[in-house]
């Protein structure tokens, strides 16, 4: 039972990541045919959150890899080359991106980057859907394929595919959060970009039965049922988005695409399980121990809420439409000057030191333990224990640097001030 519960992590954290890294990487690809005084724009408005939105990419390695280690093994060396170059490209985004922002006015080439490198990502995105839903070559779950084997025309049309989609959802996420677009070249936009999205869907669907080796089952009732259902309500967002393209209010296109997407992604799941790696690699063989599934379950259960609340966070802070920021004139020196902040007393660096010397020991504590309890191994303590250890230390640590910052030990704000 647990090997499903990760399952639907993984493909919880995979939908979370298409929906919210997709409009930053659809974005990054739409600047590059905006004109250069909205390129800046557009990456403000990505700067926002898209650090947040990655981590659930970095999520489902962590789920894949502990909770379905067979799965892992065959798929990563099978698109060993598209991920390396995705990774790049990811890394190279955020350089082009965040390069761009302290820049404070437009610099061509950080611009262009941040686009590029989008594009790139997205491709390599695509190009391992494709292999991952053509199957890789297997034998007694060990890879035994070629380095060029997830080249092929049904990962060409996927890469394609992937493209338009985070193209949509950017123009949708652009009507959201920006004031630029005219209401004509909105629809008109989103309404060419839905269409090509909707004829990728066809083409893709039709030919996945002949490109996927695994068989479909839709003649089982509750299986036909689930696909028709996720089916049904990805038109109906259609039609809702391409109703809301040009009109108000202006989140609802985002809401549209995000839940075609979502939907999509189901469906796909619906007709494969419980296969994850085709043609025949089912979640049970491909599941970790019941011990790892039960650490696995846990430990990303309680990282789950707080990479939702910073998501959650980070939305309502850059809520409404984005406004280009006016720069204020430096003020004189005599403004900027502050008091320094008062010195701590002798002796209390060394505490802050063996304090959290000590909270590192417990965590490696915990973890140590935590390996043991998991493997049935020692009955010293048990998973609540190592949970509560864990939290106990996290919140000392918090407690203590909090306390630390009140009385003037941090002089980060200081020194902001003084340069402000």
């Amino acid at each position: 039972m647990l090997e499903y519960v990760g399952y639907a992590l993984v493909l919880f954290s995979l939908g979370m990541y298409v929906v919210l890294d997709g409009y930053d990487l659809g974005v990054g690809m739409l600047s590059l045919a905006a004109k250069p005084e909205r390129r800046r724009e557009y990456g403000e408005i990505v700067a926002t959150a898209w650090d947040a939105n990655e981590s659930w990419l970095i999520l489902v390695g962590v789920v894949l890899w502990a909770g379905l280690p067979g799965a892992y093994a065959v798929v990563l060396p099978s698109v060993y080359l598209p991920l390396i170059v995705m990774l790049v490209a990811i890394i190279l985004r955020g350089l082009g991106l965040e390069m761009q922002s302290a820049a404070g006015t437009y610099r061509r080439g950080w611009a262009l980057l941040f686009g590029w490198a989008s594009l790139t990502a997205t491709v390599c995105q695509g190009l391992v859907l494709g292999a991952l839903l053509t199957g890789p070559q297997q034998r007694n779950g060990t890879f035994q394929g070629g380095a060029l084997d997830w080249f092929g025309l049904y990962g060409v049309l996927c890469a394609l595919g992937l493209v338009v989609v985070y193209l949509l959802a950017g123009a949708a996420w652009l009507q959201d959060k920006t004031e630029g677009w005219s209401r004509p070249e909105v629809r008109r936009t989103g309404r060419s970009l839905l269409t090509a999205t909707a004829i990728m869907g066809l083409v893709l669907g039709l030919l996945l039965q002949d490109a996927d080796p695994q068989q479909f089952h839709l003649g089982q009732p509750v299986r036909a049922v689930l696909f028709w259902l996720a089916v049904a309500v990805a038109v109906v967002a259609a039609v809702v988005a391409w109703y809301g393209f040009g009109r108000g209010p202006d989140w609802r296109p985002f809401a549209a695409v995000a839940t075609m997407t979502a939907t999509g992604l189901l469906g796909l799941a619906v007709v494969s399980m419980p296969v994850v790696v085709p043609p025949r690699l089912t979640v049970h063989q491909a599941a970790s121990p019941h011990s790892s599934q039960l650490l696995l379950v846990l430990g990303v259960g309680l990282c789950m809420p707080f990479v939702l609340a910073y998501n959650i966070y980070a939305w309502r802070s850059f809520r409404g439409k984005y406004s280009d920021p006016v720069e204020n004139p430096v003020p004189p020196l005599s403004a900027r000057v502050r008091p320094l902040p008062a010195v701590p007393a002798p002796g209390s660096a060394p505490r802050t030191i063996v304090r959290r010397a000590l909270l590192v020991v417990l965590g490696i504590l915990a973890t140590a333990l935590s390996q043991d309890v998991f493997g049935g191994v020692s009955d010293l303590i048990g998973p609540i224990g190592v949970v509560l250890l864990g939290c106990t230390a996290l919140a000392a640590w918090v407690v203590g640097d909090r306390r630390d910052h009140r009385a003037g030990y941090f002089d980060t704000d200081a020194e902001a001030e003084t340069t402000s």
